[in-house]
């Protein structure tokens, strides 16, 4: 996959707030995202993250 930091992608599964969308803040092994509707911070295995990706937004 082609993700960038500042991206917003769209994952498969919902956060628990119930929003799907995510700003890409870091890469590496891990992903750091947040949520667009809750502001939440999470560091993802990159694994992990890139099989719930549904579409890239931006």
């Amino acid at each position: 996959m082609n993700v960038q930091v500042g991206n917003r992608i769209e994952m498969k599964k919902q956060h628990p707030c119930g929003c799907k969308n995510f700003l890409v803040l870091r890469i590496g092994m891990d992903f750091k995202i947040r949520c667009e509707n809750c502001g939440r911070e999470v560091m993802v295995a990159r694994n992990k993250v890139e099989k719930n990706i549904k579409r890239i937004l931006e």
